[in-house]
């Protein structure tokens, strides 16, 4: 039996207290971090992989099925607003198309042909890299899509919650975090969900801060698409040049980011 699909270490539930359910949720949920932590060195390969890639031109797609597609799609969505990349750079595929997002497409996941396509459509080239997201392992969309990048020479790698699955054996970077059952059994977006999340968190700032775009601890190339960054970004520059609050937020939103703001203050000032 898979591990995602072993049975809860407890048992009727629906007899519990809601204090003790919450108690038991979190107790369980506090092994998952030490599950992602036994695989940093598997992660940091991965890393170590995507980078010198995606500073050539390269794009990293993530390719799953429910729970863990949306997942994907979450991070992907996410770098554009937190380090000023373009939304082609990272890609979060979903088994189902975008109306699987919000409503579960019957089969959808079954299709072992459909990742490519969906890959394709984008182009692709070899320094692209796919990681394939299943917490069982076994997901045929998934384990058709890395299969195929692979083979078309593709960076390829997966994160998953069982150990030697089907779809570890596919890529040249396996993650996997076994976390255990889950509370309640089979419920992968709980425990896996939350491993899987861990995961990509790493990938996705690790590979965005080797590639230039953090400096020091901060995103100075984030979107400034609301006023909260807006006030980051002018604290962000004030910290750094010196500038009264005024002054810095007239010098971010006329150059657009903290990175340009900062680099023109210095570049007078050096003048």
């Amino acid at each position: 039996m898979k591990v995602t699909e072993a049975v809860s270490n407890y048992d009727n539930l629906e007899k519990m207290e809601v204090s003790d359910l919450l108690s038991s949720i979190n107790n369980e949920d506090k092994g998952v971090p030490a599950a992602v932590e036994k695989i940093i060195p598997n992660i940091t390969r991965l890393v170590e992989a995507i980078v010198p890639r995606m500073a050539k031109g390269g794009r990293l797609f993530y390719i799953g099925a429910g729970t863990s597609g949306r997942l994907g799609i979450l991070d992907a969505s996410e770098c554009p607003p937190t380090f000023g990349v373009s939304s082609e750079m990272v890609i979060g595929l979903i088994a189902g198309g975008d109306s699987a997002i919000r409503k579960a497409v019957e089969n959808a996941e079954d299709h072992a042909t459909q990742a490519w396509n969906d890959i394709a459509e984008y182009g692709f080239n070899t320094e692209d890299t796919v990681i394939g997201i299943a917490a069982s392992g076994t997901t045929p969309y998934v384990i058709g899509g890395v299969k195929m990048a692979r083979k078309k020479g593709l960076l390829t790698g997966a994160i998953t919650c069982n150990p030697d699955s089907p779809l570890s054996k596919e890529v040249e970077h396996p993650l996997e975090a076994v976390v255990g059952p889950e509370f309640v059994t089979g419920s992968t977006r709980m425990k896996a969900g939350t491993a899987q999340k861990l995961i990509l968190n790493m990938i996705s700032t690790s590979v965005m801060i080797k590639l230039g775009r953090v400096r020091g601890n901060k995103m100075v190339d984030m979107q400034l698409s609301n006023a909260k960054l807006v006030e980051r970004g002018t604290n962000m520059i004030v910290e750094a040049t010196g500038l009264d609050e005024k002054q810095a937020r007239d010098l971010l939103l006329e150059k657009g980011s903290v990175r340009n703001a900062t680099e023109f203050f210095y570049s007078q000032k050096n003048k």
